[in-house]
């Protein structure tokens, strides 16, 4: 019998070209399943394509048969990482496939803000040809300063991208980037002094004890109000609520969220009312060729487990207990 791969993702949104893949060695069952589905499917399966499931103690204790825990995504603060090492459980995630596509996504929102898109939208379909008011004015992106928080893959084509803008970059990072200050004239700052000076800050870190709520009161208060915040990350990293109050109260001029404290963010959450925010529903890596690419790598990932072999792209946390076995 071939061995079983369970895919926590409806069938239509994992790309074909990967089902093929793993076709080849294994059967592979979707989402949505029913409980008892569920709990059968799980317990017969060696590997398990994750989304956002949460992946712990119980639901390890379900899947005894289990190999590798696959995230379909570069985040993984919904996996209990030990809790998969202590059983011999690869856990990887599918990193340099979707950088330039949350980056793009950034600069969408980016440009939505200061462009007034989402407003400009809606007065050419109610109000433009009645002729009764201007359209307020954006503004420019070059010359301003944007501020990375965060500046590993995907903050890094964020730089590039800011770059081409002809902005100035400053970047707070544990880790310096030369790379980055040297082809793109970034400069590594303190968060405080970032916050203080610039006119865009955009999130690029993970969720970890030390990012969680990093982006708070105090945070929003040291930006200057005309400034905007851009969030692509893990919507635990700012305190929502703060974020909520300073736009309301005009402490910040806008935001560009695609996640959230939680999600599907409800529909009589306070942020919805407010006119200065753009929203999207977390579709940060959500384009054709990157998420054909991320469904590639995680199948890719899976093969390795099933086949013995050490998976490529384990999580940091794992590649020295694995990787010196081999």
């Amino acid at each position: 019998m071939k061995p079983k791969v369970y895919v926590e993702l409806p069938r239509d949104f994992f790309h074909e070209d990967a089902v093929n893949m793993l076709s080849k060695v294994a059967d592979t069952l979707f989402e949505p399943l029913s409980k008892e589905e569920f709990e059968e499917v799980i317990a017969e399966s060696s590997a398990a394509i994750i989304g956002l499931k949460r992946i712990d103690e119980n639901f390890l204790e379900l899947a005894p048969k289990l190999k590798i825990v696959a995230r379909f995504g570069v985040g993984y603060d919904n996996v209990d990482v030990e809790a998969c090492t202590k059983r011999g459980i690869y856990v990887t995630i599918t990193p340099n496939v979707l950088s330039d596509a949350v980056a793009e996504h950034t600069f969408a929102l980016i440009l939505s803000l200061t462009r007034r898109v989402i407003e400009a939208d809606r007065y050419v379909r109610s109000e433009w040809a009645k002729g009764e008011k201007r359209f307020p004015l954006g503004v420019d992106l070059k010359g301003k300063t944007i501020g990375i928080i965060g500046c590993g893959r995907i903050g890094s084509q964020v730089a590039r991208k800011a770059y081409g803008f002809e902005m100035k970059i400053l970047y707070h990072d544990a880790v310096r980037n030369e790379e980055v200050e040297k082809r793109f004239d970034a400069k590594l700052v303190s968060l405080n002094e970032l916050l203080r000076n610039s006119d865009i800050v955009t999130l690029h870190v993970p969720l970890t004890d030390a990012t969680r709520g990093m982006i708070g009161e105090k945070e929003l208060n040291l930006m200057k109000e005309s400034a905007y915040l851009i969030n692509t990350s893990r919507g635990p990293v700012v305190d929502q609520e703060a974020l909520t109050r300073a736009l309301k109260e005009g402490k910040i001029a806008g935001a560009g969220l695609d996640v959230f404290a939680l999600e599907p963010i409800p529909l009589d959450d306070p942020l919805l009312k407010l006119d200065n925010v753009v929203l999207t529903p977390h579709i940060g890596s959500g384009t054709v060729e990157t998420r054909r690419a991320m469904a590639l790598k995680a199948a890719e990932n899976v093969l390795y487990a099933l086949k013995g072999k050490v998976p490529p792209d384990l999580v940091p946390e794992q590649r020295e207990v694995f990787l010196k076995q081999t």
